[in-house]
């Protein structure tokens, strides 16, 4: 069991690739006002978005403009900072606009884009090089799960997507088992658990500090009426939200459903 600590819950929300910049701004400021309105402590739980590469900059405007509560980040990196990789996008050009994070190794980028481990470690050295909060995806598909049984395979992985990375970087994982994302059939709350205990003590054996202090996040199928449970885990502090993200009820929802606030 972990031990108590300060980790402020995180609540992301990657919207794939949906919504353009007009549709961004407009769903934002509606997510912002939604919260507002449930009188959401920003300083319990932290909400961040990860909209298209297109919308960054609308959204930075809109929440640098009116204030806004929210944090934002890429959806995706360049290992390289600069030259000729088409279609690629800077570490650079996401803190200049003033990203807190960026998604790295999501199971999309490795099943559809064959990103390797390799892909992913250097990546992860990209973000952190520029200043960005890497949030570390790792997860097993059916087949692993079967042949390797829980955790190791995601436990490998964060272990090579930190190979490079120094002893104690800054940095959130989130784990999401490749065979629930978008089914429908999240895995359960001790499941969850179970792999994010094993995700904290292989970084805790890395440094005793980074494994107390690093958020451990849940994705896959997490709805309003799921969150609930885990974040009851003591391991579990947040969740990184797909399709549910676009719902701006069932997103507020699961934002306001937190061990440190309470049900709503």
């Amino acid at each position: 069991m972990a031990a108590v600590t300060t980790r402020t819950p995180f609540i992301a929300g990657n919207w794939k690739m949906n919504l353009d910049h007009l549709q961004s701004i407009a769903f934002v400021q509606k997510l912002a006002w939604t919260l507002k309105d449930a009188n959401h402590d920003f300083g319990a739980v932290e909400v961040a978005v990860f909209p298209p590469f297109t919308d960054l900059r609308s959204v930075q405007t809109l929440i640098s403009a009116d204030k806004l509560e929210l944090g934002y980040g890429g959806q995706d990196l360049s290992a390289h900072d600069s030259g000729a990789y088409t279609g690629e996008i800077s570490g650079a050009f996401l803190s200049a606009l003033e990203c807190g994070y960026v998604l790295i190794g999501h199971s999309e980028r490795r099943t559809m884009h064959a990103e390797t481990d390799e892909v992913v470690a250097a990546k992860v050295t990209a973000a952190l090089r520029h200043g960005l909060v890497p949030v570390i995806c790792v997860g097993e598909t059916a087949e692993d799960l079967e042949q390797h049984g829980p955790s190791a395979v995601p436990v490998a992985q964060l272990r090579a997507a930190l190979e490079n990375a120094g002893a104690n970087p800054d940095i959130v994982v989130a784990y999401e088992p490749v065979w629930a994302i978008g089914s429908g059939q999240a895995a359960t709350a001790e499941q969850a658990q179970q792999v994010a205990a094993a995700l904290r003590a292989e970084l805790a054996e890395r440094d005793a500090e980074l494994g107390a202090r690093t958020r451990i996040l849940y994705g896959g199928s997490v709805k309003a009426g799921n969150i609930a449970g885990f974040m009851a885990q003591p391991d579990v502090d947040g969740a990184l939200v797909g399709g549910a993200s676009l719902d701006i009820p069932e997103f507020s929802s699961i934002v306001r459903y937190q061990k440190h606030v309470g049900t709503v």
